[in-house]
């Protein structure tokens, strides 16, 4: 099945959890677009990205209303599991099936049209984002954390017909975040994460900030930002090369 080019998702705003106006009434997100979502734990960030997950039509408690290319939704896309438009990437996530990467990948690529070849592209992608290498004979359910969410960031770049990648707190699971963000965003795919991490949010173009459920404030990352994030991913992408030394059982011979 293919789904249409979307190439806008809007976020219309609702309330907050007094039942107030959120300030922020309208966020447009385009097509290869990171942005990120920040705010106090509680502050409704997971909340935002539900209604994002469902396509929400004023009929969620927040009330706010999804928009794909400026319009409604079909109400058949919200409905049918398979015209989902929205894939999710959360820090948990592991496989239950017992079957092998290569089975898994190639079966996925069948149920979406594609050529089965596709999942050695897929398996060479993830290994790009984990220190852990994934073997095609590798079983799903021998996979790591970090293994599983890198094979499955790949298979959404490739694969998956989702225009619209959420990413639920990646900052601690084992992954290289940053390339992974670059992998989808780079396939055209809108992208919303909602992060703690420093990088992540200023890797974002944009971040909206959540604070007692609502949309408070939409920032744009500045240049001054921007040049932050390069310094601090440089230490981010060592302190993940130093993890994997040690993971190894090598011995740290680098100087910081």
């Amino acid at each position: 099945m293919t789904i249409n080019p979307i190439s806008s998702l809007t976020i219309m705003g609702g309330v907050d959890k007094d039942g107030k106006d959120e300030p922020v009434r309208y966020v447009e997100i385009v097509a290869g677009e990171i942005v990120g979502i920040v705010g106090p734990t509680g502050s409704g960030k997971s909340t935002l990205i539900d209604d994002i997950e469902q396509l929400a039509q004023a009929d969620t408690p927040t009330g706010r209303t999804i928009l794909l290319n400026g319009q409604r939704p079909d109400e058949s896309i919200r409905a049918d599991p398979r015209r989902k438009l929205v894939a999710q990437l959360s820090q948990k996530m592991h496989f239950l099936a017992d079957m092998t990467v290569e089975e898994f990948l190639c079966m996925h690529a069948r149920s979406r049209g594609k050529d089965e070849s596709l999942f050695s592209k897929i398996v060479e992608l993830g290994n790009t984002l984990t220190g852990e290498p994934i073997y095609p004979k590798d079983h799903l359910t021998s996979l790591s954390g970090g293994q599983s969410r890198a094979l499955m960031t790949a298979d959404i770049a490739v694969i998956s017909d989702s225009p619209v990648v959420l990413i639920d707190e990646v900052e601690n699971a084992g992954i290289k975040k940053q390339e992974a963000l670059k992998l989808l965003a780079g396939e055209g795919k809108i992208v919303v994460v909602v992060t703690h991490d420093p990088v992540l949010a200023l890797m974002s173009s944009r971040r909206i900030v959540i604070r007692n459920g609502a949309m408070v404030n939409l920032i744009d990352t500045s240049h001054q930002e921007q040049e932050i994030c390069t310094k601090i991913t440089n230490v981010d992408n060592w302190m993940l090369s130093l993890r994997e030394t040690i993971r190894r059982g090598d011995i740290v011979e680098d100087k910081i």
